[in-house]
């Protein structure tokens, strides 16, 4: 709006005094993201990848030149990125628009409740862009034309003939009862109906301790839960754990619930089966009251191959919004896989990212599949060694990389609290450098080789166990590139695979985890252990964790999704549940319950939370490994302020054992896993004082004496002479 020659900006609201315009004091700057940089810090941080500098070069040259078209053509980088405000279903005071880029259809109509599904109805119109559109005014009492909650499609007649699709940018779907093939939603509430954020963001925390959810699997009861329920039950469990991150599945619509919402349909859409935009957006507004950031699971690495409610085929021919031909299709997902090289796609996934930040207040992604993206083979069947020819080659697909280049740019300019997880297995360079630097521009990537790490482990007798095999995958991450590290996530859990409680207790899960029954050698076994591994991950694997909701009690048994039984072609039968929920569930009930032994796994977890929000450790710039002991199986290591001791030895404990130690003076127990309220043996004395000696041991400066149980961890803290220091677990 333009009065008087000054401009003002719908942002900034005005008020008349006196027939003039007044405009509020707070103005809101508009938001802009940075032009590119040089691209050549990477050189400096990682002097190797000068031997590859051909393709680095031509990499960033290809994203400043998509940057610099963008800005040519369609207003810069904040203006592509809202292409929801150009697509799809537009309100205005006159009536809606709609708008589809179908450029293989050679007509097209809107059809829906609205107009009882006739095609003759409304006719779409066609630019030279092969984007249809249509307008339908308000109907003459002002109401618009399609009502609120009412079933919309785009009919068109394609190359492959007729077809009714779901709008591409539609923002609700749905499943009838009885029906397979969901159906779009036009959604719009009424402005008293709309969810109004109540809390601000959260400020990005330094250290990132992340409990991975899935909303309809997070009920004790064998049923697809809901955004309301995991709002009110949920995220007070996860804050009360010492988590400062959520990280939800399965947000983006799925037609098929046993992917995990890993096959998205529709990638505006928050799944339907768990309730309503308006629901999400309150359980996302309680987890900031609660000061947790929500990180989405984001998928733009592959789509579902869904024809009638999906993205595939949308415009009659296979290379819409895809790569024609086996390129554009993943055997082992069955999935269809994106085009990034073209335009109308590029501004498709920026769109949809910068969606789910805006309209949702999301505070971040973890990309899904990253490593398929930057591949061509896909890294299927493909072992990655580190050397610098498996990145930088004629299999890297450039446009996929440059593609994620500008959707971190987008991200981290408009919205410069966000985080973005990038889930890579090949161990990319340059992956978590800024792009303006050269780099993909990912915060943090998944260290994805350590839980594979620790299954390779568990199938070995404790006395193959290695101390400097476990050191090496869990050190072995670039230096400047931030890593979240895990024991296990979601992929361990699932059905055909075992958690790490089910590899170490199996079976004597179910019999012998009362407290007041006798224990068995291997649940004692397991207990100890499920304990080491995970605080060993999160004291080296990085500088930020993960856990699968339920995992940090040890939850029994695997994830296994309903499903009936599946002929294929060949004839044989996969055996089905009978569409059973009694697996796709958590039971927080165990890991609450003070008389059996998941709660002491449970109060571990909180206590190592805790310990890392009192000392930040993983984001410590201090890290020395001083001691890695194949004969006596121990494994020392100092983390910021603290010092790690694991004994991983089965039988034996050593007395007056000497640790180095980089700090002089007097050290306590902060953290114990044989305390009795972690289900240990209490073998340890936590009102102890540890002084220490003068004089280098293991390459320290100091060190002190202390006892080291078989089968433990204990961390120590300097403690001054007027800090009483608190020790994580039960009262002395």
């Amino acid at each position: 709006m333009e009065e008087d020659g000054i401009v003002i900006t719908e942002d900034q609201a005005s008020v008349s005094v006196n027939s003039s315009k007044v405009v509020k004091e707070k103005e809101v700057k508009p938001r802009t993201v940075p032009p590119p940089g040089n691209g050549q810090i990477i050189y400096e941080i990682d002097p190797m990848l000068r031997s590859y500098k051909d393709h680095l070069d031509y990499r960033y040259k290809q994203y400043k030149r998509l940057r610099e078209e963008i800005d040519k053509y369609e207003g810069g980088l904040e203006a592509f990125s809202r292409g929801y405000e150009k697509l799809g279903f537009l309100r205005s005071d006159a009536g809606i628009t709609y708008r589809e880029w179908a450029p293989g259809a050679k007509s097209a109509s809107l059809i829906g409740d609205f107009n009882n599904w006739n095609p003759n109805a409304d006719i779409m119109t066609r630019n030279e862009f092969g984007v249809w559109e249509i307008f339908l005014p308000n109907n003459t009492d002002g109401s618009p034309a399609i009502p609120h909650g009412s079933r919309v499609k785009i009919r068109m007649d394609t190359p492959s003939g007729i077809k009714d699709s779901i709008p591409a940018w539609i923002k609700f779907s749905v499943q009838a009862p009885g029906e397979i093939p969901f159906n779009g939603i036009y959604y719009d509430p009424p402005e008293e109906e709309k969810y109004v954020f109540k809390h601000p963001q959260p400020k990005r925390p330094k250290s990132l301790r992340i409990y991975e959810s899935h909303v309809g699997m997070s009920s004790t009861e064998p049923m697809i839960n809901t955004y309301a329920n995991f709002r009110d039950d949920v995220l007070p469990r996860i804050k009360k754990l010492g988590y400062n991150a959520v990280q939800i599945m399965a947000i983006q619509e799925h037609s098929y619930y046993a992917s995990f919402g890993y096959h998205v349909t529709n990638f505006f859409a928050p799944s339907s089966r768990c309730g309503t935009p308006e629901d999400l957006k309150s359980l996302i507004d309680r987890a900031h009251e609660l000061g947790l950031i929500v990180l989405m699971d984001i998928v733009h690495s592959h789509a579902s191959k869904n024809t009638l409610d999906g993205l595939n085929m949308f415009d009659g021919t296979d290379a819409h919004y895809f790569h024609s031909g086996p390129r554009g299709y993943h055997w082992m997902w069955d999935s269809r896989l994106f085009n990034y090289g073209s335009w109308e796609v590029l501004r498709y996934l920026l769109s949809n990212a910068r969606w789910w930040l805006e309209e949702y207040k999301f505070d971040g992604f973890r990309f899904d599949g990253v490593t398929s993206m930057m591949y061509t083979h896909h890294g299927l069947s493909v072992g990655f060694t580190g050397n610098y020819t498996e990145y930088f080659g004629l299999e890297t697909d450039v446009d996929a990389v440059t593609y994620l280049m500008l959707v971190n740019d987008m991200i981290h300019g408009l919205y410069p609290e966000a985080v973005t997880v990038g889930e890579d297995v090949s161990g990319m360079p340059t992956f978590c450098i800024p792009v303006q630097d050269g780099g993909v521009g990912f915060d943090y990537r998944l260290h994805m080789a350590i839980a594979d790490k620790w299954i390779e482990i568990l199938k070995k007798r404790d006395e193959d166990w290695k101390m400097g095999d476990i050191i090496y995958t869990l050190t072995n991450r670039r230096w400047s590139e931030k890593c979240i590290a895990y024991a296990e996530s979601h992929d361990q859990a699932l059905v055909g695979d075992k958690t790490i409680a089910f590899w170490l207790m199996d079976k004597d899960m179910y019999d012998f985890m009362a407290v007041d029954r006798p224990s068995t050698p291997l649940v004692d076994r397991g207990i100890a252990l499920h304990k080491m591994i995970r605080l060993i991950t999160m004291g080296l694997g990085g500088e930020g964790y993960l856990n699968f909701m339920g995992n940090e009690f040890g939850h029994p048994e695997w994830i296994d999704f309903p499903r009936g039984e599946q002929r294929l072609s060949d004839g044989s039968v996969i055996p089905g549940n009978n569409f059973s929920y009694d697996k796709c569930r958590r039971r927080f009930d165990l890991g609450d319950a003070d008389y059996l032994r998941y709660h002491g796994l449970q109060e571990f977890d909180r206590a190592m939370q805790h310990l890392e929000e009192k000392y930040g450790f993983m984001t410590s710039e201090h890290q020395f490994i001083s001691r890695k002991d194949e004969g006596d199986r121990v494994i020392v290591f100092e983390r910021g302020d603290l010092v790690f001791v694991f004994n991983f030895h089965w039988t034996s404990s050593y007395f007056d054992y000497r640790i180095g130690c980089s700090k002089p003076g007097k050290y306590k127990i902060v953290l114990d896993s044989d305390d009795p309220l972690f289900g240990g043996f209490g073998r340890l004395d936590r009102t102890a004082e540890y002084f220490t000696f003068e004089g280098s041991y293991d390459g320290r400066p100091s060190s002190f004496m202390v006892y080291t149980p078989c089968r433990t961890a204990v961390v120590y803290a300097l403690a001054d002479r007027d800090d009483d220091l608190e020790t994580l677990g039960s009262k002395p």
